[in-house]
């Protein structure tokens, strides 16, 4: 009835069992990252970013899961990050220069990031147009340390009659 098993058949069992083990640890703890690889590969959520529907418009949740808008400033283009955790729209200090929108000069204002707390000066932008969606004199937020990553904040989505998410869209109405 007990059979015994050769040490090194045994050996490559344990070596086996092992490396399954490691392959489905990797496979599970990597799961996310197959899926954005995978939906790369088959260019789902590729298209157009922005459509005009009526008077609203709708933007497409990107493969990081955000959503990315880009919007005239002052006849600049910019990408903005969508964020409704933000209380006012933030521009990077070399965005701001190119849009031509300068600091107000004053007291710097304290604010509070994904990043930590920095310090940023006040600004307006004269008009900001996000497809057929137009506002002007918008007060912004202007910082160095803000990096390359612009900000749409709430002082822009509650001007709106409404906006809201429906499924992958972020659907903005005038």
């Amino acid at each position: 009835m007990v059979r015994r098993v050769p040490i090194g058949l045994g050996l490559k069992m344990a070596a086996a069992w092992v490396a399954i083990f490691l392959v489905l640890f990797i496979g599970f703890t990597l799961k996310d990252d197959f899926v954005a690889l995978g939906k790369r590969i088959l260019n789902d959520g590729g298209g157009e970013a922005q459509v005009a529907a009526g008077e609203a418009l709708r933007i497409r949740k990107s493969l990081d899961g955000h959503f990315w808008v880009t919007a005239r400033v002052n006849n600049e283009n910019v990408r903005f990050l969508v964020d409704s955790g933000a209380t006012v729209t933030s521009l990077s200090a070399e965005t701001a220069a190119r849009a031509g929108i300068v600091g107000s000069g004053g007291m710097p204002v304290l604010v509070d990031t994904a990043n930590g707390m920095v310090q940023a000066q006040r600004g307006r932008i004269e008009e900001i147009q996000i497809g057929a969606i137009r506002r002007r004199d918008l007060p912004v937020h202007i910082a160095e340390a803000f990096g390359d990553t612009d900000v749409l904040g709430m002082n822009f989505l509650s001007s709106l009659s409404s906006w809201g998410v429906e499924g992958q869209w972020l659907i903005l109405r005038p």
